[in-house]
């Protein structure tokens, strides 16, 4: 399974998890930064377990953690922040009550902070065009999330056990024009030259691009 693939299970997880314990809230929701340590990949046909909760707070965001386990031995640890956002604005939101009556003993009063940790591209780096496919959008006309992922995989020899990081911004919108920059171990995709999105891997193997 490739990461593209598990951020995809990620989504699914939360989205149905969510769901279940705040309903119609849980459309309110961007994801900000995802890291996943993967100690084993998912083989083919092996049965996966994912489990997911709520593992911290802050004023207008949450720390969700899952777990992937599968039959065959394959492992990944996920810790991904999302914000809660007002849908008719965009902008950030407090946590409503309904969210710390449903995940408030599982964060634990546990604070997680928002704040991004990856540098922009040096200063005349070198950015290659990278073409989107109309499969790559989602319903709201943004590139979907997961689709970062396999952006960071062609770049990099991606082998367990390894940590990755990717943090989203400005994101990648229908008409803009996608660009990757790519160092040893970091990687940025770019909308009309701004930053949408980067990667970090914490055991670079060299890269294609």
């Amino acid at each position: 399974m490739r990461l593209d693939a598990v951020a995809r299970y990620l989504q699914d997880v939360a989205n149905d998890d969510a769901v279940d314990a705040i309903g119609e809230d849980a459309s309110a929701w961007v994801v900000r930064r995802t890291e996943m340590h993967v100690e084993r990949f998912p083989v083919f046909r092996e049965d996966l377990r994912l489990t997911t909760w709520a593992s911290g707070t802050g004023g207008r965001w949450a720390e969700r953690r899952t777990s992937v386990q599968g039959g065959r031995g394959s492992s990944i640890e996920v810790a991904a922040l999302w914000v809660h956002v007002d849908p008719a604005t965009g902008r950030p939101k407090r946590l409503a009550q309904s969210f710390f009556d449903a995940y408030g003993e599982a964060a634990s009063g546990r604070t997680v902070h928002a704040r991004l940790a990856h540098n922009g591209p040096a200063e005349g780096r070198t950015a290659l065009p990278w073409p989107l496919r109309f499969s790559d959008f989602d319903l709201l006309g943004h590139v979907n999330n997961a689709v970062y992922w396999a952006v960071l995989e062609e770049c990099f020899d991606v082998t367990a056990p390894t940590t990755v990081t990717v943090e989203y911004r400005g994101g990648i919108d229908r008409g803009q024009r996608a660009e990757v920059a790519v160092d040893d171990h970091e990687l940025w995709l770019l909308a009309d030259g701004a930053v949408a999105a980067s990667g970090r891997i914490d055991e670079p193997r060299g890269y294609t691009l």
